[in-house]
């Protein structure tokens, strides 16, 4: 019995899970690339229109970093400030570099275009995708 529960409880916890790559490839990927080395990034720069994902990824990894060491902190904190930013971006939060920024400027709401749901899925997928791939 016990088992048949705990089955169909991650059967449907699966079933009703957001995949963060189908957000990404939905709302982001018009504007992110997904991976790219920063030698092609500066060949194509003026044909880009927003950072690329693997570079979003890792600045904010940079940034987002607790004194602790705990990295699931981190990612929780990544994950939440992500979700926040998609919904709500500001200038005054952006961690881009002050040249993505002048050549990008900060990215427009996805308020009312994405859910909370899938908001956070993209940020989990943003945060758990890049692990351990450096931009380089």
């Amino acid at each position: 019995m016990k088992k048949t529960f705990l089955l169909s409880l991650l059967l449907s916890a699966s079933l009703f899970s957001m995949d963060g790559y189908e957000v990404y490839k939905k709302n982001c990927q018009s504007c992110h690339i997904e991976m790219i080395s920063k030698e092609n990034v500066l060949k194509n720069i003026n044909k880009m229109k927003a950072p690329p994902m693997v570079e979003v990824s890792s600045r904010l990894k940079e940034n987002i970093r607790t004194t602790d060491e705990e990295d699931e902190v981190d990612r929780h904190l990544f994950i939440l400030f992500v979700k926040d930013y998609i919904l709500h971006p500001n200038l005054d939060f952006s961690m881009c570099h002050a040249g993505a920024l002048e050549k990008f400027g900060t990215m427009p709401s996805l308020k009312g275009k994405v859910t909370s749901a899938e908001a956070n899925a993209v940020a989990i997928w943003l945060y758990d995708r890049y692990e351990d791939v450096e931009f380089k």
